[in-house]
Parts: structure tokens; sequence; C-alpha cells
């Protein structure tokens, strides 16, 4: 099984939440994250993997924009 990872979003609609994702076999999370609007992939938004080591967290998710 592989192994996962709850990383924050920052930024637009979804500030605040967390979400699970898979590490890849290297242990790092993917790239972007897609967060769904209430209209699926038509309303999603764009977050970003950063490294937030200054603020005691590995990884964050910050917000792109939308996926248009």
């Amino acid at each position: 099984m592989a192994s996962t990872v709850q990383i924050p979003l920052v930024g637009g609609a979804a500030d605040g939440d967390t979400v699970t994702v898979e590490l890849d076999s290297n242990g790092r999370p993917p790239l972007t994250h897609h967060h769904l609007g209430p209209e699926g992939l038509a309303e999603a938004q764009i977050y970003e993997l950063e490294s937030d080591e200054p603020h005691g967290r590995p990884w964050i998710y910050t917000w792109r924009g939308p996926a248009v």
C-alpha cells in the first residue's frame, strides 16, 4: 500500500482545508492538486505544491487560480 500524507491548502476557495494524497516512490506528493468545485472539474481550482519548512510543515498546496 502506498504511503499518504495530509497537505494543507492555502488561498482560494479551499483555504484552510487539507487533502490526503499518495506519495510517489521517492516519497514526494503530486506537484499539483485540482480542488473540485460544486460543478466538478468545470469549477476546479488549481493548487501547486510548495515547501513550507520555515513554518514546520514539509509541504503546502498554494492556490494558483481556476482551471480554465
